[in-house]
């Protein structure tokens, strides 16, 4: 296969469903681009048959390269692992829910070059209250703790160097924390406003008892790694 010079990251776990119709937008998106591409699709122990779908996608299309898991290791190991397989010098980040819409892959790409980082904002979420309320407290602690200002912390669609990940740690929990990792290493990082899409298949993987106490943990483990390790956090402009 070519060389890519973008590689989709897609992190997934027990989301079949969702497969065929987002791997499809996803080589929808980028073939107007005009370069090499490749989607990593990174099975994090899925046990509904994501593994067998993936599979029949990756010999219709060889630009889908398949990374299992032996278990479920969580999101942020997902990514670690899709970073460490991905070739291209280009990396973008999304979720396997079908939620973010690759039809924004073009502008997240325009905005790339000045930046290291652009990272989306969803708009009009398409959540139920209660999960947008959490989210919205979330991220005012989150900012409050690491002193750094994301608005969207808990959005993983995003669009970013290779080279900005060199010696950034890797954690549970980091994918929520990138944007702000990257400005402690003198980043420039930028915001854009996304479409956010309602789930049609399959259930959410995060609530609010499996994040809120983790979620303050590491809050408070990046607030010490910035005091400890990093130079202090820069701001950029929302676009």
């Amino acid at each position: 296969m070519e060389q890519p010079e973008i590689s989709v990251i897609l992190p997934i776990y027990n989301e079949k469903g969702n497969l065929a119709a987002l791997t499809q937008e996803i080589i929808s998106a980028l073939i107007p681009i005009q370069k090499a591409f490749e989607i990593v699709c990174v099975d994090d122990g899925s046990k509904d048959g994501s593994v067998e779908t993936l599979q029949e996608l990756q010999q219709k299309d060889t630009r889908i390269v398949l990374v299992r898991h032996i278990r479920n290791f969580g999101q942020s190991a997902a990514q670690a692992t899709g970073f460490r397989y991905a070739r291209g010098n280009i990396l973008i980040t999304l979720d396997a829910d079908g939620q973010n819409n690759p039809a924004d892959i073009p502008h997240l790409l325009s905005l790339l070059p000045g930046y290291d980082c652009v990272c989306g904002v969803r708009r009009k979420r398409q959540d139920t209250w209660v999960r947008r309320m959490s989210s919205k407290i979330g991220n005012g602690v989150r900012n409050w703790i690491t002193g750094d200002q994301i608005q969207d912390a808990g959005c993983t669609f995003r669009v970013f160097y290779r080279s900005a990940l060199l010696e950034i740690p890797i954690f549970n929990g980091m994918h929520r924390f990138l944007p702000t990792l990257l400005r402690f290493k003198g980043k420039r990082v930028i915001e854009t406003v996304i479409d956010h899409r309602p789930r049609t298949w399959g259930e959410t993987k995060y609530g609010i008892r499996n994040r809120a106490w983790r979620g303050l943990l590491d809050c408070i483990a990046i607030r010490w790694c910035k005091m400890r390790c990093f130079p202090a956090a820069r701001t950029d402009e929302v676009k």
